[in-house]
Protein backbone atom coordinates (compact mmCIF):
# COMPACT_ATOMS: atom_id res chain seq x y z
CA UNK A 1 0.00 0.00 0.00
CA UNK A 2 1.34 3.43 -0.93
CA UNK A 3 0.68 6.26 1.43
CA UNK A 4 0.98 9.66 -0.30
CA UNK A 5 1.39 12.26 2.39
CA UNK A 6 3.00 14.93 0.25
CA UNK A 7 5.76 17.35 1.05
CA UNK A 8 4.86 19.16 -2.18
CA UNK A 9 1.45 19.98 -0.72
CA UNK A 10 2.96 22.75 1.40
CA UNK A 11 3.86 24.91 -1.60
CA UNK A 12 0.57 24.86 -3.43
CA UNK A 13 -1.68 24.88 -0.38
CA UNK A 14 0.17 27.96 0.78
CA UNK A 15 -1.27 29.78 -2.22
CA UNK A 16 -4.78 29.12 -0.91
CA UNK A 17 -4.24 30.50 2.56
CA UNK A 18 -5.85 33.81 3.44
CA UNK A 19 -3.10 34.53 5.96
CA UNK A 20 -0.52 36.83 4.40
CA UNK A 21 2.31 36.28 6.86
CA UNK A 22 4.77 33.45 6.56
CA UNK A 23 4.59 30.77 9.26
CA UNK A 24 6.48 31.53 12.47
CA UNK A 25 7.18 28.18 14.11
CA UNK A 26 7.99 29.86 17.43
CA UNK A 27 4.87 32.05 17.44
CA UNK A 28 3.59 30.76 20.79
CA UNK A 29 6.28 28.16 21.47
CA UNK A 30 9.73 28.63 23.09
CA UNK A 31 12.45 29.86 20.73
CA UNK A 32 15.20 28.58 23.03
CA UNK A 33 15.48 25.34 24.97
CA UNK A 34 13.91 25.77 28.44
CA UNK A 35 16.54 25.37 31.21
CA UNK A 36 14.96 22.20 32.58
CA UNK A 37 14.70 20.45 29.18
CA UNK A 38 17.32 18.11 27.74
CA UNK A 39 17.53 17.70 23.95
CA UNK A 40 19.32 15.43 21.48
CA UNK A 41 18.96 14.28 17.87
CA UNK A 42 19.69 11.10 15.96
CA UNK A 43 19.20 9.38 12.60
CA UNK A 44 17.99 5.81 12.27
CA UNK A 45 17.77 3.58 9.19
CA UNK A 46 14.75 1.37 8.77
CA UNK A 47 13.93 -0.39 5.51
CA UNK A 48 14.32 2.19 2.75
CA UNK A 49 13.89 5.11 5.15
CA UNK A 50 16.28 7.44 6.94
CA UNK A 51 14.36 8.88 9.89
CA UNK A 52 15.59 11.94 11.73
CA UNK A 53 14.43 12.19 15.34
CA UNK A 54 14.66 15.22 17.61
CA UNK A 55 14.04 14.55 21.31
CA UNK A 56 13.09 16.84 24.19
CA UNK A 57 13.04 15.40 27.73
CA UNK A 58 11.71 16.90 30.96
CA UNK A 59 13.68 16.61 34.21
CA UNK A 60 13.96 13.17 35.76
CA UNK A 61 14.52 9.60 34.68
CA UNK A 62 11.02 8.71 33.53
CA UNK A 63 9.33 6.83 32.18
CA UNK A 64 7.35 9.79 30.86
CA UNK A 65 4.12 10.37 29.05
CA UNK A 66 5.34 10.67 25.47
CA UNK A 67 4.28 12.41 22.26
CA UNK A 68 5.51 11.63 18.73
CA UNK A 69 5.07 14.74 16.56
CA UNK A 70 5.07 15.10 12.75
CA UNK A 71 5.37 18.42 10.86
CA UNK A 72 3.23 19.95 8.17
CA UNK A 73 4.11 19.42 4.50
CA UNK A 74 7.65 20.10 3.39
CA UNK A 75 8.91 20.81 6.92
CA UNK A 76 11.30 18.94 9.18
CA UNK A 77 11.99 18.47 12.87
CA UNK A 78 13.63 21.91 12.90
CA UNK A 79 10.23 23.57 12.50
CA UNK A 80 8.91 21.54 15.44
CA UNK A 81 11.61 22.51 17.93
CA UNK A 82 9.40 25.00 19.75
CA UNK A 83 6.52 22.51 19.88
CA UNK A 84 8.54 19.67 21.41
CA UNK A 85 10.38 22.02 23.79
CA UNK A 86 7.02 23.28 25.06
CA UNK A 87 5.67 19.74 25.43
CA UNK A 88 8.78 18.79 27.42
CA UNK A 89 8.33 21.83 29.67
CA UNK A 90 4.86 20.42 30.44
CA UNK A 91 6.31 17.09 31.48
CA UNK A 92 6.12 15.10 28.24
CA UNK A 93 8.93 13.28 26.50
CA UNK A 94 8.46 14.77 23.03
CA UNK A 95 9.92 13.40 19.80
CA UNK A 96 9.70 15.02 16.36
CA UNK A 97 10.27 12.94 13.23
CA UNK A 98 10.95 13.55 9.55
CA UNK A 99 11.82 11.15 6.73
CA UNK A 100 13.97 10.58 3.67
CA UNK A 101 13.67 7.62 1.29
CA UNK A 102 16.47 5.75 -0.47
CA UNK A 103 16.07 6.64 -4.14
CA UNK A 104 18.71 6.07 -6.82
CA UNK A 105 21.32 5.37 -4.18
CA UNK A 106 20.66 8.51 -2.11
CA UNK A 107 18.34 9.40 0.74
CA UNK A 108 15.96 12.08 -0.51
CA UNK A 109 12.83 13.80 0.67
CA UNK A 110 9.96 12.45 -1.35
CA UNK A 111 6.21 12.76 -1.58
CA UNK A 112 5.97 8.98 -1.25
CA UNK A 113 8.38 8.43 1.64
CA UNK A 114 5.95 5.89 3.13
CA UNK A 115 5.28 3.20 0.53
CA UNK A 116 4.29 0.28 2.69
CA UNK A 117 2.25 -0.06 5.86
CA UNK A 118 5.37 -0.90 7.90
CA UNK A 119 7.00 2.38 6.81
CA UNK A 120 4.53 4.46 8.82
CA UNK A 121 5.27 2.45 11.96
CA UNK A 122 9.08 2.56 12.09
CA UNK A 123 9.37 5.81 14.09
CA UNK A 124 6.71 4.80 16.61
CA UNK A 125 8.26 1.36 17.12
CA UNK A 126 11.68 2.90 17.72
CA UNK A 127 10.33 5.46 20.18
CA UNK A 128 8.48 2.77 22.13
CA UNK A 129 11.76 0.94 22.74
CA UNK A 130 13.30 3.88 24.59
CA UNK A 131 13.50 3.45 28.38
CA UNK A 132 12.31 7.02 28.97
CA UNK A 133 8.96 6.20 27.31
CA UNK A 134 5.93 5.06 29.27
CA UNK A 135 4.47 2.63 26.71
CA UNK A 136 1.03 2.84 28.29
CA UNK A 137 0.82 6.62 27.75
CA UNK A 138 1.85 7.46 24.20
CA UNK A 139 0.23 10.07 21.95
CA UNK A 140 0.61 11.02 18.31
CA UNK A 141 0.41 14.63 17.15
CA UNK A 142 0.68 16.17 13.72
CA UNK A 143 -0.04 19.26 11.68
CA UNK A 144 -1.65 19.05 8.21
CA UNK A 145 0.44 16.33 6.50
CA UNK A 146 1.64 15.28 9.94
CA UNK A 147 -1.93 15.12 11.18
CA UNK A 148 -2.85 12.73 8.38
CA UNK A 149 0.18 10.58 9.12
CA UNK A 150 -0.62 10.50 12.84
CA UNK A 151 -4.11 9.17 12.10
CA UNK A 152 -2.70 6.51 9.77
CA UNK A 153 -0.18 5.38 12.39
CA UNK A 154 -2.97 5.13 14.95
CA UNK A 155 -4.97 2.97 12.54
CA UNK A 156 -2.07 0.62 11.81
CA UNK A 157 -0.87 0.31 15.42
CA UNK A 158 -4.08 0.69 17.44
CA UNK A 159 -2.86 -1.19 20.49
CA UNK A 160 0.26 0.99 20.84
CA UNK A 161 -1.31 4.47 20.85
CA UNK A 162 -3.41 6.03 23.61
CA UNK A 163 -4.27 9.43 22.05
CA UNK A 164 -4.13 11.25 18.70
CA UNK A 165 -4.10 15.00 18.02
CA UNK A 166 -4.54 15.99 14.38
CA UNK A 167 -4.45 19.64 13.35
CA UNK A 168 -6.26 20.58 10.09
CA UNK A 169 -5.80 17.30 8.16
CA UNK A 170 -7.08 16.30 4.75
CA UNK A 171 -9.03 13.19 5.67
CA UNK A 172 -10.28 11.99 2.27
CA UNK A 173 -8.09 12.64 -0.77
CA UNK A 174 -10.54 11.55 -3.45
CA UNK A 175 -13.30 13.69 -1.95
CA UNK A 176 -10.86 16.60 -1.57
CA UNK A 177 -9.89 16.47 -5.24
CA UNK A 178 -13.48 16.02 -6.44
CA UNK A 179 -14.77 19.02 -4.49
CA UNK A 180 -16.11 21.89 -6.60
CA UNK A 181 -13.68 24.84 -6.62
CA UNK A 182 -14.68 28.47 -6.34
CA UNK A 183 -12.67 29.89 -9.22
CA UNK A 184 -10.08 29.24 -11.91
CA UNK A 185 -7.11 29.79 -9.60
CA UNK A 186 -8.32 27.18 -7.10
CA UNK A 187 -9.07 24.70 -9.89
CA UNK A 188 -5.60 25.27 -11.35
CA UNK A 189 -3.89 24.78 -7.98
CA UNK A 190 -5.70 21.53 -7.26
CA UNK A 191 -5.01 20.27 -10.77
CA UNK A 192 -1.30 20.80 -10.08
CA UNK A 193 -1.54 18.96 -6.77
CA UNK A 194 -3.33 16.01 -8.35
CA UNK A 195 -0.88 15.87 -11.25
CA UNK A 196 2.00 15.80 -8.78
CA UNK A 197 0.37 13.05 -6.73
CA UNK A 198 -0.22 10.97 -9.83
CA UNK A 199 3.31 11.41 -11.11
CA UNK A 200 4.98 10.42 -7.85
CA UNK A 201 2.55 7.64 -6.97
CA UNK A 202 3.89 5.37 -9.69
CA UNK A 203 0.33 4.45 -10.63
CA UNK A 204 0.01 2.91 -14.09
CA UNK A 205 -3.69 3.76 -14.45
CA UNK A 206 -6.23 6.23 -13.11
CA UNK A 207 -7.98 3.37 -11.33
CA UNK A 208 -4.80 2.41 -9.52
CA UNK A 209 -4.19 6.04 -8.55
CA UNK A 210 -7.70 6.39 -7.10
CA UNK A 211 -7.08 3.27 -5.00
CA UNK A 212 -3.78 4.67 -3.74
CA UNK A 213 -5.53 7.87 -2.65
CA UNK A 214 -8.26 5.80 -0.99
CA UNK A 215 -5.69 3.81 0.98
CA UNK A 216 -3.88 6.97 2.06
CA UNK A 217 -7.02 8.67 3.41
CA UNK A 218 -7.54 8.45 7.19
CA UNK A 219 -11.32 8.43 6.78
CA UNK A 220 -11.07 4.96 5.25
CA UNK A 221 -9.28 3.52 8.30
CA UNK A 222 -11.38 4.85 11.18
CA UNK A 223 -12.72 1.42 12.15
CA UNK A 224 -9.18 0.40 13.17
CA UNK A 225 -8.45 3.44 15.35
CA UNK A 226 -8.88 2.70 19.05
CA UNK A 227 -7.33 5.77 20.67
CA UNK A 228 -9.38 8.90 21.38
CA UNK A 229 -8.90 11.55 18.70
CA UNK A 230 -8.77 15.34 18.95
CA UNK A 231 -9.27 17.14 15.63
CA UNK A 232 -8.32 20.83 15.57
CA UNK A 233 -9.44 22.87 12.56
CA UNK A 234 -9.98 26.50 11.67
CA UNK A 235 -13.29 27.60 10.22
CA UNK A 236 -11.49 29.94 7.77
CA UNK A 237 -9.20 27.25 6.33
CA UNK A 238 -9.34 27.40 2.53
CA UNK A 239 -6.68 24.74 1.93
CA UNK A 240 -8.07 21.83 3.90
CA UNK A 241 -11.56 23.05 4.67
CA UNK A 242 -13.26 22.44 8.00
CA UNK A 243 -15.45 19.87 6.28
CA UNK A 244 -12.44 17.53 6.17
CA UNK A 245 -12.42 17.22 9.95
CA UNK A 246 -16.20 17.35 10.24
CA UNK A 247 -16.64 14.36 7.93
CA UNK A 248 -13.86 12.46 9.71
CA UNK A 249 -15.39 13.16 13.13
CA UNK A 250 -18.79 11.97 11.92
CA UNK A 251 -17.28 8.76 10.54
CA UNK A 252 -15.47 8.11 13.81
CA UNK A 253 -18.72 8.58 15.72
CA UNK A 254 -20.47 6.13 13.41
CA UNK A 255 -17.94 3.52 14.54
CA UNK A 256 -18.42 4.51 18.20
CA UNK A 257 -14.95 6.01 18.46
CA UNK A 258 -14.01 8.70 20.97
CA UNK A 259 -13.51 11.95 19.08
CA UNK A 260 -13.61 15.67 19.79
CA UNK A 261 -13.60 18.38 17.14
CA UNK A 262 -12.22 21.74 18.22
CA UNK A 263 -13.29 24.40 15.72
CA UNK A 264 -11.11 27.51 15.96
CA UNK A 265 -12.91 30.71 14.89
CA UNK A 266 -11.32 32.75 12.06
CA UNK A 267 -8.35 30.37 11.86
CA UNK A 268 -6.70 29.63 8.52
CA UNK A 269 -4.48 26.73 7.47
CA UNK A 270 -1.39 26.33 9.67
CA UNK A 271 -2.97 28.95 11.97
CA UNK A 272 -0.97 27.83 15.01
CA UNK A 273 2.16 29.17 13.31
CA UNK A 274 0.46 32.29 11.91
CA UNK A 275 -2.31 33.64 14.15
CA UNK A 276 -1.30 34.13 17.76
CA UNK A 277 -4.70 34.37 19.52
CA UNK A 278 -6.06 31.33 17.69
CA UNK A 279 -2.81 29.46 18.24
CA UNK A 280 -2.84 30.03 22.00
CA UNK A 281 -6.51 29.11 22.28
CA UNK A 282 -6.01 25.82 20.43
CA UNK A 283 -2.74 24.92 22.19
CA UNK A 284 -4.19 25.47 25.65
CA UNK A 285 -7.11 23.20 24.72
CA UNK A 286 -4.70 20.63 23.26
CA UNK A 287 -2.59 20.48 26.44
CA UNK A 288 -5.69 20.02 28.59
CA UNK A 289 -6.94 17.25 26.29
CA UNK A 290 -3.57 15.47 26.33
CA UNK A 291 -3.40 15.66 30.10
CA UNK A 292 -6.87 14.14 30.38
CA UNK A 293 -6.20 11.31 27.94
CA UNK A 294 -2.66 10.38 29.04
CA UNK A 295 -3.23 10.23 32.80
Amino acid sequence: MKLPVPAFIALVLGLLSTACQLPNHYLIYPDTVPPSVTTWEEDILRGQLKIHLAWAKPPGDGPFRSVLVHPHGGKTTRELQGVIWDLASHGYLAVAADYKRLLEGKYKRNTFAWREEKDVLYALEYVLQHPFVDRQRVALMGFSQGGMLSLLIAAHAPEKVQAVVSYYPVSDFNYWFAKERRNFIERWIFDIIRWHFYRESGAATEQEFVQILHDASPINHVEKIQAPVLLVHGDADTSARLEESQRLAQKLLEFNKAVELLVVPDAVHIFNFRQEPQARYAWDKTLLWLDKNLK
